[in-house]
């Protein structure tokens, strides 16, 4: 079970929290510096294909409910949000670049998301930061994703990914915040790197307006 949380919605911190809090920054510093210069290729690449910034900014809720701003690559169209099916994303949507589409296959479009991990608001494992309004909407069960810091990939995108409802998303999210360990979230990141080079279930229509804009996080990405 996790750690409760303290008067302003914050989990104890215990020895398996700094050592997990040690292994994401030891995943994630290197990873940030080596995957700079692929970064910055994929920003001229979308810049030279769509006008707008080549990065994507968001506000999200992370750890307890508190909102911070997630940092990814643009994959769709300038303003895609506001055109189309607005924050829904279907196959083949014809608001995603070329570029974005590689990107999307291949999850880069989440590599700045390093950064966020470096600055401690997510974490390289954990539930996949979604938009304050979901959160809204969530029930006092639902909330229990809000535990743990927001991830880099986690317990439902290896378990189906956008493929899946977004109610059973949140689901699988819960059990991991139910049963996480640092053995669980090892297995979680082999399975993520198989899942990466399948590239499958990415996309997928939510009616319950967890929409997936952004390869799995529930959000746009239109810059």
């Amino acid at each position: 079970m996790s750690a409760s949380l303290d008067a302003r919605g914050q989990r104890a911190t215990s020895g398996a929290d700094r050592l997990r809090r040690a292994l994401d920054l030891a995943i994630a510093a290197p990873g940030a510096i080596l995957t700079a210069p692929v970064v910055a290729v994929l920003c001229v690449l979308i810049r030279l294909e769509s006008p707008g910034s080549p990065i994507f900014t968001q506000e999200r809720a992370g750890l307890g409910g508190r909102p911070f701003r997630i940092y990814k690559l643009r994959t769709m169209v300038s303003g895609a949000e506001r055109i189309g099916a607005g924050l829904a994303v279907l196959p083949g949507d014809a608001r995603i670049t070329r570029t974005g589409e590689f990107l999307r296959r291949y999850s880069l479009d989440e590599l700045p998301n390093l950064w966020n991990v470096l600055r401690g608001e997510m974490a390289v494992v954990g539930p996949r930061p979604t938009l304050m309004g979901q959160v809204e909407r969530y029930s006092e069960r639902q909330r229990r994703r809000l535990e743990v810091r927001p991830g880099i990939t986690g317990w439902a995108q290896v378990n189906g990914r956008a493929a899946l409802p977004w109610s059973e998303r949140i689901e699988l999210d819960i059990w991991y915040v139910e049963h996480r360990s640092l053995w669980l979230d090892l297995k979680i990141l082999a399975r993520t790197v198989r899942m990466v080079l399948g590239g499958h279930g990415l996309y997928h229509e939510d009616a319950s307006g967890g929409v997936d804009l952004g390869g799995g996080d529930g959000g746009g990405d239109g810059g």
